[in-house]
């Protein structure tokens, strides 16, 4: 047995150090909105172009921006990647008006999904073939890790020192994970040995496999589900469950705990059986996302429910992105960068329809029904997948799957 089947990859903690920074990059302005839109002299909702415009840039990002450097080396893109990750911050730290600020946002936020996408395939590559989704699971702990302690602390840097000294902080983060993916991956696990021949041509051929589309649909409804839930969730938790504001911020650490624990463990039965994983998960996430409706009065049972629906939401992340890689294995970089997009499409959806239900003056708890709803329908999307995948290939179990080259 080799050394990369026993111990931790190196590699896989540069990798998560990078996936801490972009998660702190994503989801810390949401603390800060008031501090910058005073600044730059902006409503409160054009300051939230900040965050709807990163979360665009991310989806347009993690598709063409990974399909441009298809026939590149995967050491030197995830660098590169890197680099626009510290120029983006840096313009966001120096920025003097709002455009500036916008300007910075997009920048950083188009690494976003093709790191995510590029990284899942060389952290799969670094471990042996029965890890590959605890490897990817351990890479996306950074971004766990940045709404359980990262946002919290970034929040309080911005709002004692100034919101620009929590992007000079992120900005360093990001010089520290690129000396680490330069000095920690190996340039072996991320060259072009398994590229299809025709490149760009050779990984959209991907697309072409059923299997590759149910999955991307899969990840928009199952997690955007739980997405959409977590929009809305301060109010829910002041307007319904009775919580004073200023409680928020430490039920949303708890939260942070439950996708830090969700991801691991997801991580590591997907290893196990990746289709028996994805159904109990979305199934079990469909159940707690109803209860948490149902029991939101009861502030008990309402931390017991947030914790849950982190854990659950997130422990769909490892599963979602190894079952679109292993159905694209011969050309899994662009589909694994779609499928991050993917994520960020579901986060919009979930989002959009959550906000629907409120303005119908359905209440707080609504956008809860609506995760619930969207979650049992990408259930159903997933068993009529795995149906599908029977019919058409009965010799490619589920384990069969675990060998896939990706």
């Amino acid at each position: 047995m080799s050394v990369r089947q026993k111990s931790l990859p190196p590699g896989l903690i540069a990798l998560a150090i990078g996936a801490f920074g972009i998660g702190l990059t994503e989801f810390v302005i949401m603390g800060l909105l008031p501090e910058v839109a005073a600044d730059f002299a902006v409503t409160e909702p054009v300051a939230g172009w900040l965050i709807s415009g990163y979360a665009l840039s991310v989806a347009v990002g993690g598709v063409a921006l990974t399909a441009a450097v298809t026939r590149l080396p995967r050491k030197p893109v995830l660098l590169g990647l890197m680099v626009l990750f510290i120029i983006g911050n840096l313009l966001s730290a120096v920025a003097g008006d709002y455009a500036v600020m916008m300007a910075g946002r997009i920048v950083a936020a188009l690494c976003h999904g093709a790191f995510f996408g590029i990284g899942a395939v060389v952290a799969a590559g670094l471990v042996a073939p029965a890890r590959r989704a605890g490897a990817i699971a351990m890479m996306f702990a950074g971004l766990t890790i940045a709404n359980v302690l990262g946002v919290p602390f970034g929040t309080f840097l911005g709002q004692h020192f100034g919101w620009r000294s929590t992007f000079w902080a992120i900005t360093a983060i990001g010089v520290v994970a690129l000396i680490g993916l330069a000095l920690l991956i190996p340039a072996g696990a991320t060259a072009n040995a398994d590229r299809p021949a025709g490149g760009l041509r050779g990984e959209l051929r991907a697309f072409t496999h059923p299997q590759v589309w149910l999955s991307l649909v899969i990840t928009v409804l199952g997690f955007g589900g739980m997405f959409g839930a977590f929009t809305y969730i301060a109010y829910t938790l002041t307007e319904v469950s009775g919580f004073a504001t200023s409680t928020v911020p430490w039920l949303l650490v708890l939260f942070g705990v439950g996708l830090f624990a969700g991801n691991l463990l997801g991580g590591r039965a997907a290893d196990r059986s990746l289709s028996r994983t994805l159904v109990t998960v979305l199934a079990v996430l469909t159940v707690v996302l109803v209860g948490f409706a149902l029991t939101a009065t009861n502030p008990v049972l309402t931390i017991v429910a947030l914790v849950l629906m982190g854990g659950f939401g997130f422990a769909t992340v490892p599963p979602l992105q190894m079952r679109i890689m292993r159905y694209a294995h011969q050309a899994p970089t662009l589909a694994s960068g779609a499928n991050i997009a993917a994520f960020n499409l579901g986060n919009a959806l979930g989002a959009w329809i959550g906000g629907v239900t409120i303005a119908a003056g359905l209440g707080y708890t609504s956008p809860i029904w609506a995760g619930a709803a969207l979650t049992l329908i990408g259930l159903g999307v997933l068993l009529g997948a795995l149906r599908l995948a029977r019919r058409d290939e009965p010799a490619r179990a589920d384990a069969s799957l675990v060998d896939a080259p990706v």
